[in-house]
């Protein structure tokens, strides 16, 4: 059965009974002259696991890893292809993979190789896996590449691990190696900015705010390191002399923060971080570096549980970088707790896991004016169809070594890419009303609409979390629009992922699947 038939058939069945129950459409006004933030990327994270996939797993399944995440061609049906991200992470490991075992990192899928040796040395043939989906990423036009790096080279740590020991909550990099770690950031960029791999940003310091310690002799699971702010201060500046003595022009991306109220609130050591970094008077602010724009990065994990705290918080972000004049990203999510179940029971299925990415995307975009929206780990084990919480696809390995294995999308990439692959950087969203007169957290539970328009299109995004088939209008003032318009739908229905449609009078309204998605695609005259 087509992918087509099989939607055809899911809303005939729904659409008579249930739209009854909702003869009032949800009509949304939006004005071109109300604009919102600017949108700089759409982006996903490839860590742990594609050292051993991008090195030894069969061609054909990389290169489909690679499609989906990155392309933006669409099949003879009109249906997308891949997601079309826009921004991609790489993460610059600390040398804990050459260590083997004696790493203390019980999983070796998380141990990262280093591309500097333990004389001075530097061997470019190290992370071959990472870099060939960095490479996949490049060939398919992705705008943005973005370097991280979890802890500084292991030769460089106070404990010669990629991690803490101790619970001190100060940083594992020897004091007297600040240069040397700044200096070893910037020759990876220049040396991958002469191979035609440029990194537009460089992030020094992941999740300060953790303590990344394991005691010697525990199990560890990965690289990290805490940081200070007056630490990421300091090498944050000198990362910036390091970029400019060695003519790198890719900027910095600071500070990774492990939630977003670490942005803007909390106590201890790495904390109210937008004020500390962008406010004149304090004497930790990094304003004048040349390599640092405003532009600073929180993680929305944590932050997600219950929908009033979740909008209050991203309220919180969105007024104190509007107050310092700085651009919020959100740099690194995945249901990492316990709030995408929404008080279900047992296993979670695919759609609603999708339902709550989705949700959780809208409210950084809405309430948080993130500029960019970027996801931790594409791809992990697990099933594709529940309990998709980590990942937007699923990897099968047929071995415990990792050299081979089969993946599968689930709803998760295509909830994203409602999202990626038609909200372009450089496009603004509008604000938009409502005519249910709903408050925020009603919304969330209900009907969540974004829109963002570029010189050529609007685009909206509609998630329809309610059980029933809903009807959306359009109020559209001050846009000279074509009547006719694509649309784009993702259901439950296996099959239904960003499926291709074609509406002949996008005044005539857009019908709403239950549980579903739809991106909206009108082109101006």
């Amino acid at each position: 059965m087509s992918r087509k038939l099989i939607f055809a058939i899911s809303i005939s069945m729904l659409s008579a009974p249930v739209f009854s129950q909702n003869p009032k459409p949800l009509v949304i006004k939006i004005d071109a002259n109300k604009t919102a933030q600017q949108i700089d990327n759409f982006g996903a994270a490839g860590a742990w696991f594609s050292e051993g996939i991008g090195k030894n797993w069969p061609v054909e399944n990389r290169e489909q890893m690679a499609e989906w995440l990155f392309s933006k061609e669409k099949d003879k049906s009109g249906n997308p292809k891949g997601i079309g991200l826009s921004a991609w992470r790489f993460n610059i490991g600390g040398g804990t993979a050459e260590q083997g075992d004696s790493s203390g990192i019980s999983d070796f899928r998380k141990r990262v190789e280093s591309f500097l040796n333990p004389d001075g040395t530097y061997d470019w043939t190290k992370q071959a896996g990472y870099l060939w989906f960095t490479k996949k990423a490049k060939e398919y036009g992705v705008e943005n590449l973005i370097a991280f790096s979890n802890t500084p080279p292991v030769q460089f740590t106070k404990n010669g691990l990629g991690y803490k020991t101790e619970k001190d909550y100060v940083n594992n990099l020897k004091s007297d190696k600040y240069e040397a770690y700044a200096t070893f950031l910037a020759t990876v960029l220049k040396h991958f900015d002469e191979e035609g791999l440029h990194f537009n940003y460089i992030s020094p310091v992941n999740e300060p705010q953790w303590d990344w310690s394991h005691p010697v002799g525990a199990p560890a699971k990965q690289e990290g390191t805490p940081w200070k702010n007056e630490d990421i201060a300091r090498i944050t500046t000198e990362l910036d002399h390091a970029l400019t003595k060695n003519n790198v022009a890719s900027k910095i991306l600071i500070t990774e923060a492990a939630q977003l109220d670490f942005l803007y609130g909390r106590n201890g050591h790495a904390t109210k971080q937008i004020q500390a970094f962008f406010n004149p008077t304090i004497p930790t602010q990094l304003t004048n570096l040349k390599h640092l724009p405003k532009l600073i990065g929180g993680h929305s994990y944590f932050t997600d549980k219950g929908d009033s705290a979740r909008i209050a918080t991203r309220q919180h972000v969105a007024d104190t970088v509007r107050k310092y004049n700085v651009t919020f990203w959100q740099t690194e999510y995945s249901m990492l707790a316990d709030g995408y179940k929404e008080s279900k029971k047992g296993k979670i299925p695919a759609i609603d896991c999708a339902l709550f990415l989705s949700k959780v995307i809208h409210d950084d975009l809405v309430y948080g004016n993130a500029a960019a929206w970027q996801l931790w780990n594409s791809w992990e084990p697990g099933s594709p169809d529940f309990d998709t919480r980590y990942y937007v696809i699923a990897l099968n390995p047929s071995d415990k070594e990792y050299i081979n294995g089969t993946v599968t999308a689930t709803k998760n990439l295509w909830a994203l890419g409602h999202y990626s692959r038609f909200v372009r950087p450089g496009m603004q969203r509008l604000n938009l009303t409502r005519n249910d007169n709903l408050t925020t957290v009603q919304i969330a539970q209900d009907v969540m609409v974004s829109a963002y328009a570029s010189e050529k299109q609007i685009v909206l995004v509609a998630i329809n979390y309610t059980e029933n088939v809903r009807d959306l209008k359009l109020d559209l003032s001050g846009f000279k629009l074509k009547k006719g318009f694509e649309s784009y739908t993702t259901t439950t229905e296996q099959g239904v992922d960003m499926q291709f449609g074609k509406g002949i009078d996008w005044k005539k309204g857009v019908r709403l699947p239950a549980r579903g998605l739809v991106t909206v695609v009108l082109e101006k005259n």
